[in-house]
């Protein structure tokens, strides 16, 4: 697995925030039509305070709508200032009971720098699972490392070629997909797609770091990266990362499950991943694991 070290790369790759659209619910007509305080917030006040955290702006931030707690749970990193939290309440205005706040350390960032990895125009990155449409092979990787890399290589010098990035994605997803244009290299398979669940217990593999395991804690994340490029629907989870680990696999035995993209935190104290589905990417591609 693999993984691209870039120079000033937050530089190279800052994507425009997509604009999101602030729902709020109206005041109620009358006091006998009030939903008591103690009811837990309605579907359509979810979606509004969902609504209120994508509008306030706010970066170093990811959430997603927990419809078990009733809550639109929002994950900040250490920038994420006090400021910024009142900012974010005020949004959800009428729904901001239904807003809770968690706090995690570092910064939330695509996960971009050194490491044993895939190389090309001065980056690396990590490799993630080798994927095929008929007798075509190629690979996934992370959409920011595709976007800043056209050709890639297998080794630092850049003299064993290994393919172009035939399309990226990024921000909005985060997948890119690679052509395996030398036919002297080995892609060896053994995995099947499959989408994560809550509480799944999975690993990752990343060039920087090796290999480590977590727990999924949340699923339809939308996180809005330092810089301001906003991915949505992503995999939330406990498994540490560093730089470097871009595009690197996450899976469950053999079950193939997303794509590392960036968060916040270390190997050594911790800290929280997001991962690009896989499932996404191959229907986008019309391409399958093997």
């Amino acid at each position: 697995m693999t993984s691209i070290s870039p120079t000033g790369i937050r530089a190279r790759i800052v994507a425009i925030a997509a604009g999101l659209g602030l729902a709020m619910s109206g005041a109620v007509a009358s006091s006998a039509a009030a939903q008591p305080a103690d009811l837990p917030p309605t579907a359509s006040q979810l979606a509004a305070a969902n609504s209120a955290v994508a509008g306030s702006g706010v970066d170093g931030i990811a959430w997603y709508t927990d419809r078990t707690s009733g809550k639109v749970v929002v994950t900040a990193d250490s920038t994420v200032s006090a400021a910024d939290l009142a900012t974010i309440r005020k949004e959800a205005g009428v729904n901001a009971k239904a807003v809770t706040v968690e706090r995690t350390q570092g910064e939330f960032t695509p996960l971009l720098s050194a490491g044993d990895a895939i190389y090309g125009g001065g980056y690396r990155c990590s490799l993630g699972f080798n994927v095929r449409s008929g007798s075509d092979y190629y690979f996934l990787t992370a959409g920011h490392c595709g976007k800043a890399v056209r050709t890639w290589y297998a080794d630092s010098s850049q003299s064993t070629l290994i393919g172009d990035t035939v399309s990226a994605s990024f921000p909005g997803n985060d997948y890119a997909l690679v052509s395996y244009d030398n036919t002297s290299l080995s892609h060896p398979g053994g995995y099947t797609a499959a989408d994560a669940y809550v509480g799944e217990r999975v690993t990752r593999t990343g060039s920087t770091t090796g290999t480590h395991s977590g727990t999924v804690t949340g699923l339809n994340v939308t996180v809005r990266y330092q810089g301001g490029g906003t991915v949505r629907g992503l995999i939330q989870t406990t498994v540490c990362a560093e730089p470097g680990d871009s595009g690197g696999p996450l899976y469950d035995g053999s079950k193939a499950i997303g794509l590392t993209s960036g968060g916040s935190g270390d190997c050594r104290t911790g800290g929280t991943t997001f991962f690009q589905p896989v499932t996404e990417a191959l229907d986008k591609y019309g391409v399958d694991v093997y």
